[in-house]
C-alpha cells in the first residue's frame, strides 16, 4: 500500500455544485462521502481544493460557437447564480485552494497548477461530477504535469454508470491509482 504524504497532497473536490450534482443519482450518499474525503484530509493534513465551473459575462462572450460543449451551457452557468457555487455541505474554508473554470479541466483556465506549486504538492487526490468530464481532463492534464495522481472511486460519480466504470477500471489505471475513500483513510492513517 502507497502512503500519501499529506503535506505534499491535495484533495481536489471538483464541480460539487448544485446544478452539476442534479445530474447523477443519489447525490445526498455522494455528497456525504465527498464530506468525508474532506474530513480525512483536514485531519490527516492534506491541502484541500474547491473547483467550481461558472462563467461571467466576458467569459461566455470569449466561448466560441464551434465549442459543443460550452457554446449553450456557459449562459446557463452564470458565476453569481446559487446553481453554481459549491455546495453548501462541500464548500471551501478560509486557507483552501479555490478556482473558477470555464472549461472542463481543473487546470486550463485556472491558476491551479500555480497554487498547488506554491504549496510543493505533487500528489492529487481526485473527486469530481463527472467522472467523464473534470476527472478525465483533469487525470490526463495532471499527468502531463507530472503529479502523482488518485482517484476516488467512490468520490466520482458519471450520469452514465457505464462511462464511469470503464474510466475508473480501465482507463485512470493507466495514469492513477483508483482507491475507495475507506483505502484513502488507511493510506493516510
Amino acid at each position: 500500500m502507497n502512503t500519501i504524504d499529506p503535506s505534499s497532497s491535495a484533495l481536489l473536490v471538483m464541480d460539487y455544485q448544485p446544478a452539476i450534482l442534479g445530474r447523477v443519482g443519489d447525490a445526498e450518499a455522494l455528497l456525504g462521502r465527498a464530506v468525508r474525503a474532506i474530513d480525512l484530509a483536514r485531519g490527516a493534513g492534506l491541502h484541500v481544493g474547491h473547483v467550481r465551473v461558472a462563467f461571467e459575462p466576458a467569459d461566455v462572450a470569449r466561448v466560441p460557437a464551434t465549442n459543443a460543449v460550452f457554446s449553450q451551457a456557459a449562459a446557463a452557468m452564470p458565476a453569481d447564480a446559487p446553481h453554481t457555487q459549491f455546495h453548501e455541505r462541500v464548500a471551501p474554508r478560509a486557507g483552501d485552494i479555490v478556482v473558477r473554470k470555464t472549461r472542463v479541466g481543473a487546470f486550463s483556465t485556472t491558476d491551479l497548477d500555480a497554487q498547488l506549486r506554491a504549496r510543493k504538492v505533487t500528489t492529487l487526490v481526485l473527486a469530481g461530477i463527472s467522472t467523464s468530464g473534470v476527472v478525465l481532463s483533469t487525470v490526463c492534464d495532471g499527468a502531463d504535469r507530472d503529479y502523482r495522481l488518485i482517484v476516488l472511486s467512490d468520490g466520482c460519480a458519471d450520469p452514465d454508470e457505464e462511462v464511469h466504470r470503464v474510466l475508473l477500471t480501465k482507463v485512470f489505471a493507466r495514469r492513477a491509482d483508483v482507491i475507495t475513500i475507506d483505502e484513502l483513510a488507511k493510506r493516510l492513517g
